[in-house]
C-alpha cells in the first residue's frame, strides 16, 4: 500500500455497510445527548443512578450489564436497564479487561449534553470527527454499542483522570521546567522526573517509515524500575502519544513504534509501564499503531515476550514485528528506508537525539485569553453546525449532507490550528521546526528546505483559509458534479465521494 492510499474503514474509503455503522454510531451519540436534555424525570433519575449501579453491580440485568458483586437496589437496576434500552446497549463484553462498561456507566452520571459534546470536540483536535469515531468502531469490530462505550470511557479518561488537554498538553515541557523550581517538594519531584525522561530521550519522535507513518522510538535500555514516580512516567507516555498525534496528516492515521532493545537487560525490565502503554493504545488510543518493531531483542527477552503477548489484544499482537540489525530478512530497513533511519540503529541518517530546552516567553500567547475564548466560541459554533448536519445525515445520507459535513470538518481543522498556540504549550518539535501548525511535518533536511520555500512563497495549500472553505462549501454542488471517479477506485458511498 502506498503512503497516500486510504485504508478501508477510514474517512474517504468506507463500504456501504461501514458508512451505515458510522451513521448508527453518531445516531447513538445523539440519543445520549437527547437523554441528557430530556425533561422526563425518570430518565434524569436513571442517569444519576447509573453511577451507583456501576459501583455496586447486581446480577445480570435482562440487557446483560454486570454480573456478580454486591446487590444494587431495584431502583439502580431499573435505572441501568432503562438507559441500556434507550441507547441500545447489548450484553456486557466478557473480554472487557479494562472495565470500560463500568467506566461508561459511571461517566453517564457526571456529565451533561454540553460537557459530552465538549469532550468529543476537544479530543478531535485537527481531525475529521468521523476519524475519531471510526477508530473506536474499528477497534470494536464495527459493533456500535461497544464502540460508544469505548469512546466515552476514553473521553472521560482524557478529561477527568489524566487531564490530557487541560494539564499535560496545556503545560507541556515548559510547565515541567517551571515546576522543577517549585517550592512544593512533590511538584518539584514529579516535574524533575518528567523532564529527566525528555532530556535523556527515553522516547522521542523522528522521521517516517516506508509507508509515511511517523516513527516513535523507545530506548528501553534507558529505563530503570523505581527510578522515578509512576505518575511522571505515565505523564511522559501520554505526552509523547499526544505529541505524536500532532504530526499525523490524513490519510496517515497510525504510527510506527520502535522498541529499541539494544543493550536491554533484565535490570531494565518493568512491567508497570508496559501495562500502561498497552492500556493506553488499546483502550484510549485505539487504532493508532500501524506497526510495532521490537528491535535487537536479546535472548533474555523471549520469556518476557511470552508474558507480554498474553496481555495484548490479538489485533495489536499481529502488528508486532521482530527486527534484528540493519539489513537482511529481518532487518529494520525492511520497514524504514536506510536514508531515513537514524544512525543509532544502523541507518544512514546522521542525526542524534538532543533535547532542546523551552525558550523563555515561547508560551506568552497563552495569556491572551480573549483571543482563545473567541476561537473556542467559534469552534463551538462550527461543532453545533457539524452536529446539525450530521443529524440530517444520520436520517439520510446524500451528497449534499456529506458535502456540508466535509466542509465543516475542514473548518474545525482550520480552527484548531488557529487555537493551538493558545491551548498547547510549545514542544521540542515546535522549536525544531518539525511541527508546522497544520502543515506537513518536516523531519529531514530536504523536507525542511522544501518547508522553508513553501513558507517563503506563502503557499497555504496545506492549510487553507476559512474563507476558502466557505467558498468551497458554496460551490459544493458544482464540485460534486465535476468529480471524476475511476471505476476501479473503491469509493462506493456518498461519504467517500465527497471526502475524495
Amino acid at each position: 500500500m502506498s503512503s497516500t492510499a486510504i485504508p478501508e474503514g477510514n474517512v474517504g474509503n468506507l463500504t456501504t455497510e461501514q458508512e451505515t455503522k458510522l451513521r448508527q454510531f453518531w445516531g447513538t451519540i445523539f440519543k445520549l445527548y437527547d437523554l441528557y436534555e430530556s425533561k422526563d424525570p425518570e430518565i434524569q433519575a436513571a442517569l444519576k443512578n447509573c453511577a451507583t449501579q456501576a459501583a455496586a453491580p447486581a446480577q445480570k440485568s435482562r440487557f446483560g450489564l454486570f454480573g456478580g458483586g454486591k446487590k444494587a437496589n431495584a431502583e439502580d437496576n431499573n435505572a441501568t436497564a432503562l438507559i441500556e434500552k434507550q441507547l441500545g446497549l447489548g450484553a456486557a463484553d466478557e473480554n472487557d479487561k479494562f472495565g470500560l462498561r463500568k467506566q461508561f456507566m459511571e461517566m453517564l452520571s457526571k456529565h451533561s449534553a454540553d460537557s459530552a459534546r465538549s469532550m468529543i470536540f476537544e479530543a478531535v483536535k485537527h481531525d475529521h470527527p468521523d476519524a475519531l469515531a471510526l477508530r473506536f468502531l474499528r477497534a470494536r469490530k464495527w459493533e456500535v454499542d461497544r464502540g460508544i462505550i469505548m469512546m466515552f470511557s476514553a473521553m472521560e479518561w482524557r478529561t477527568s483522570k489524566s487531564k490530557v488537554d487541560s494539564d499535560i498538553m496545556y503545560n507541556g515541557d515548559g510547565g515541567g521546567a517551571r515546576d522543577e523550581k517549585s517550592s512544593d517538594p512533590n511538584t518539584k519531584i514529579l516535574a524533575h522526573d518528567f523532564m529527566r525522561q525528555l532530556r535523556m530521550g527515553k522516547g522521542f519522535l523522528h522521521g517516517t517509515d516506508k509507508l509515511g507513518r511517523p516513527i516513535s522510538y523507545v530506548r528501553a535500555r534507558l529505563h530503570k524500575p523505581f527510578d522515578g514516580k509512576n505518575e511522571s512516567l505515565e505523564r511522559f507516555i501520554v505526552y509523547n502519544i499526544e505529541t505524536g498525534r500532532m504530526v499525523l496528516e490524513a490519510p496517515i492515521e497510525t504510527a510506527c513504534l520502535v522498541f529499541d532493545l539494544t543493550g536491554f537487560t533484565l535490570a531494565n525490565l518493568d512491567y508497570v509501564p508496559i501495562k500502561y502503554i498497552i492500556q493506553s493504545f488499546e483502550a484510549n488510543y485505539p487504532e493508532s499503531l500501524g506497526v510495532i518493531l521490537v528491535h535487537n531483542a536479546p535472548w533474555v527477552f523471549k520469556s518476557v515476550w511470552k508474558i507480554i503477548q498474553g496481555w495484548l489484544d490479538p489485533v495489536v499482537a499481529s502488528k508486532v514485528n521482530f527486527t534484528n540489525g540493519r539489513d537482511g530478512a529481518d532487518g529494520i530497513t525492511n520497514h524504514i528506508a536506510p536514508e531515513r533511519l537514524i544512525k543509532e540503529l544502523g541507518g544512514d541518517l546522521d542525526w542524534e537525539y538532543k533535547y532542546v530546552e523551552p525558550i523563555e516567553g515561547e508560551n506568552d500567547v497563552m495569556k491572551d485569553t480573549t483571543t482563545r475564548d473567541r476561537l473556542l466560541a467559534e469552534r463551538k459554533q462550527i461543532g453545533q453546525q457539524f452536529e446539525a448536519a450530521t443529524r440530517k445525515w444520520v436520517e439520510k445520507s446524500t451528497p449534499e449532507t456529506n458535502a456540508e459535513r466535509t466542509r465543516l470538518a475542514k473548518e474545525l481543522g482550520v480552527n484548531y490550528w488557529k487555537l493551538d498556540p493558545y491551548i498547547r504549550a510549545r514542544s521540542m518539535y515546535d522549536r525544531n521546526g518539525n511541527l508546522r501548525g497544520g502543515k506537513k511535518a518536516a523531519w529531514y533536511e530536504d523536507e525542511k528546505a522544501a518547508a522553508a520555500l513553501e513558507d517563503k512563497a506563502g503557499d497555504r495549500s496545506t492549510l487553507q483559509s476559512e474563507d476558502t472553505f466557505v467558498d468551497a462549501g458554496n460551490d459544493a454542488a458544482v464540485a460534486l458534479g465535476s468529480l471524476k471517479i475511476d471505476e476501479k477506485t473503491p469509493l462506493p458511498t456518498t461519504a467517500n465521494a465527497v471526502a475524495a
